[in-house]
């Protein structure tokens, strides 16, 4: 097979390449792609070991310690929503550090990095990419859009409209993108960095319920101690660390940190642990709704990605309790009276910790 000289780039920038024929969206799906494949494991695709699976994710942390400093927590559970597939919400004060974090991920793991700065006049096509003509051929052709990458810098995300903003639901939860009816898959893996500055509101767009629910984690960095901001002084005295970091893994190794992830054991007790946690906030007054399945899942999978971490091939109630508030605080929606009321959503998570029974 010959390939083109896109996907000889691709290929070369540690992306799966992806194919330039979209598949029609009309077309109805084998039943047999619904089960699951009876192809025996081999060792390309098999689980790793919790120590294999510590020594590369522990490669990527310390690549990313060395750009980020004094932020080993926010980059622990940056690496978290990565492992469990899902996406994360970066939210903070300009200048501490969200961009450069996402684009030294991307060449940590070999991936292709995009950023798209959302503005008012940005539209789904900017995002999605979209068909321009080609007269010399006579025929239409799709451009890509930046979606297409392996790590999406969706910058200060809620400064766009949310026509625009809603051009990311599909490709955050199908890691597909629907252009003209026809359907075309992304690069994998596919990881969403999304910022936006909590304290300035004029002239942004609160991101809608649904649009929050695709994040994994909402992260905030913060202000460096006053060791971490010397040595990040010193760091950039000639020139930035990042100019100088290298990958320290692929994204084939990424896909396959993903896989054993899913693999990770939970119990029933604590599966059920995770439920009732999230049904608390259904029959609660101080919010508007309470947490969908999503929200239960992703609590889920992000616990099984702190076990492994952790060094453990099974989770415990502990890790549950310690992903809570940062899977489960952003999508929560509290009515009028207990917001203004002074009462943050992480209090409600921290409250319903603390009345759930913990199983033995």
């Amino acid at each position: 097979m010959t390939l083109t000289a896109t996907e000889e780039k691709t290929i070369r920038n540690g992306a799966a390449p992806h194919s330039d024929t979209a598949t029609p969206i009309s077309e109805p799906t084998p039943a047999n792609s619904l089960t699951h494949s009876t192809q025996p494991t081999t060792p390309a695709n098999a689980p790793l070991t919790p120590e294999a699976f510590n020594a590369l994710a522990a490669r990527i942390t310390l690549n990313l310690e060395r750009v980020i400093k004094g932020k080993g927590e926010s980059i622990r559970l940056l690496i978290i929503a990565l492992l469990a597939g899902g996406h994360a919400l970066l939210e903070d004060v300009p200048g501490t550090g969200k961009t450069t974090l996402a684009k030294s991920l991307a060449r940590s793991i070999e991936g292709t990095f995009r950023r798209i700065q959302f503005t008012p006049d940005l539209l789904p096509a900017d995002i999605t990419g979209s068909s321009y003509y080609r007269p010399q051929e006579g025929l239409f052709e799709f451009r890509e859009g930046p979606v297409f990458s392996n790590v999406l810098l969706a910058d200060e995300i809620n400064r766009t409209s949310p026509r625009t903003q809603s051009a990311l639901l599909e490709v955050m939860s199908e890691n597909q993108v629907t252009v003209e009816g026809m359907r075309r898959d992304l690069p994998q893996p596919f990881f969403v960095v999304a910022t936006q500055n909590p304290s300035e509101h004029a002239g942004t767009y609160p991101l809608p319920e649904a649009q929050l629910d695709r994040f994994a984690l909402r992260i905030t960095l913060g202000y460096p101690d006053l060791e971490s901001e010397v040595e990040i002084l010193y760091s950039q005295n000639i020139r930035h660390p990042f100019e100088s970091l290298e990958s320290v893994t692929t994204t084939e190794d990424l896909i396959r940190l993903q896989e054993t992830v899913k693999t990770v054991r939970v119990e029933r007790a604590v599966a059920e642990y995770i439920v009732r946690i999230v049904e608390g906030t259904r029959g609660d007054g101080r919010l508007r709704m309470g947490l969908s399945p999503r929200g239960s899942l992703m609590l889920y999978r992000t616990s099984q990605a702190r076990a492994l971490l952790e060094g453990r091939d099974y989770v415990t109630p502990d890790d549950v309790r310690a992903m809570a508030v940062p899977v489960l605080s952003h999508r929560i929606q509290m009515e009028t009276k207990a917001k203004y009321g002074g009462l943050l959503p992480e209090h409600i998570i921290e409250e319903l910790l603390t009345k759930t029974p913990v199983p033995r």
